[in-house]
């Protein structure tokens, strides 16, 4: 990330618990050095940002390949299962060239939503039928550059994916997701290296992915680097009832038993969970990383989010297939789809969905020094509009409660990273047309 000196003043600045008026920031070396309130107006020489400033947001759940599944997947009916069949064949079509232009555009359609910080949820290793690249990584590597060059943090959660079920070997488009063993994957993995802007973590794909023995493999190497781990958990409920069936237990208890839950670890979806699941997850520290849009999309269900989080799950947000990438509608769904669930509201303040979208997802992902306006913080920054058709008329005070409930993407003006505009009034500074960016590279894949 390009170091700079300079000052922002902030017309209302979200500060974790309030909405403050007239906040100037300090930036140095890309952290913040001091905030001050009670400014009136900017300071001489500083960059003004208009509207309400949050800390930069943070997609903890990412798929970048799925966005070229959108609009195309919404047609006709059908569940997941067939869904995961179209899936797959987009997949099929990927080199490192094509992932690198379409993940460049994703990322730069993230920063334009307000995103400073991506976890990718890598398990497309290989050249489809298995074959490894000359640079075993190279699939990895483009997702990575592809990061930099659209001005955003990524955590690369490198993913083992070694069977297509429980005891069944990989199927014919998996087999460029497989390393064959999780000792492969761990050695695979280890050639990685972190960036200013990168770091990497592990993921199991799921306990059917994964086999059983193997998952403490996995686990320890995440364990031994400190890294992020992460895992799809009971999105459907045929995986837990596959996984009865394959081990007498549920998915959460089959990943407790092999030491994969913890205070480093995200379950993303935990959809289906029995009570004592809630509990493994709660008492171990383990979050929840839940992503409403998709889950609705794919028909998956309402996760227990408030029982798991009254627990001690932490909770973070991601746009996962990105039928949309709206870190505010993903908030907003959170509480809307409780909402329906229960027939009462007001499950989460607009406070609490705000620190699920930032500094709890920098937290699932490894960037703990992320997602507060404070000292000592990364100064990575977005702004939203208050005088849009969506946010206009609410008090500046009630500026939380706008940002979760009326605002969405297309009202984000400014995204700051590292203490520089990667978006300044709406455009993206690195990435001239994302629009156009993304046409390309997903009209390249249907060729």
């Amino acid at each position: 990330m390009q170091v700079t000196t300079r000052t922002y003043w902030l017309e209302h600045a979200w500060l974790g618990t309030h909405v403050e008026p007239g906040v100037v920031l300090s930036i140095d070396g890309g952290r913040v050095t001091a905030v001050r309130t009670g400014a009136d107006g900017p300071p001489p020489g500083a960059e003004i940002l208009r509207g309400l400033t949050l800390p930069g947001l943070a997609n903890a759940h990412s798929h970048a390949f799925h966005r070229a599944l959108r609009g195309t997947v919404q047609v006709g009916s059908g569940t997941f299962w067939t869904w995961r069949e179209v899936m797959y064949a987009t997949a099929d079509k990927l080199t490192p060239d094509s992932y690198h232009a379409l993940a460049r555009a994703v990322y730069a359609e993230m920063a334009l939503a307000g995103v400073t910080a991506v976890g990718e949820f890598h398990y497309l290793h290989h050249a489809p039928g298995g074959t490894r690249y000359a640079d075993p990584n190279a699939m990895g590597e483009a997702l990575v550059a592809a990061a930099a060059e659209a001005g955003i943090r990524i955590t690369l959660l490198d993913t083992a994916y070694l069977s297509s079920g429980f005891g069944e070997a990989p199927d014919s488009h998996q087999l460029r997701f497989s390393d064959g063993t999780a000792e492969a994957w761990a050695e695979r993995c280890s050639l990685l290296k972190e960036r200013d802007h990168a770091r990497i973590g592990a993921a199991v794909h799921s306990v059917r992915a994964v086999p059983a023995a193997q998952l403490a493999t996995v686990a320890r190497w995440a364990e031994e680097r400190q890294a992020p781990l992460h895992v799809h958990l009971s999105e459907q409920t045929a995986e837990n009832d596959a996984c009865q069936a394959a081990h007498g237990c549920t998915p959460t208890r089959l990943l407790a038993d092999h030491g994969v839950l913890g205070r480093r670890t995200t379950g993303v979806h935990n959809t289906h969970l029995t009570d004592e699941d809630i509990a493994l997850l709660g008492g171990t520290g383990t979050g929840t990383c839940m992503c409403p849009t998709t889950e609705r999309d794919l028909a998956d269900g309402i996760g227990p989010a408030p029982a798991l989080q009254a627990a001690g799950s932490p909770l973070s947000l991601g746009s996962d297939s990105h039928a949309v990438i709206d870190l505010f509608e993903e908030a907003r769904a959170m509480e809307l789809n409780e909402r329906l669930r229960t027939r009462s509201r007001g499950h989460w303040t607009a406070a609490a969905l705000l620190r699920a979208a930032s500094a709890d997802g920098h937290a699932a992902l490894g960037w703990q020094e992320a997602g507060t306006i404070e000292a000592g913080a990364l100064a990575d920054l977005t702004t939203i509009a208050l005088d849009s058709v969506r946010t206009a008329g609410p008090l500046p005070r009630l500026g939380a409660e706008t940002a979760v409930f009326a605002a969405t993407a297309a009202d984000v003006r400014h995204t700051i990273v590292g203490g520089r505009h990667v978006v300044r009034d709406g455009a993206h500074t690195l990435v001239p047309d994302v629009p156009q960016a993304l046409a390309r590279a997903i009209k390249a894949l249907r060729a």
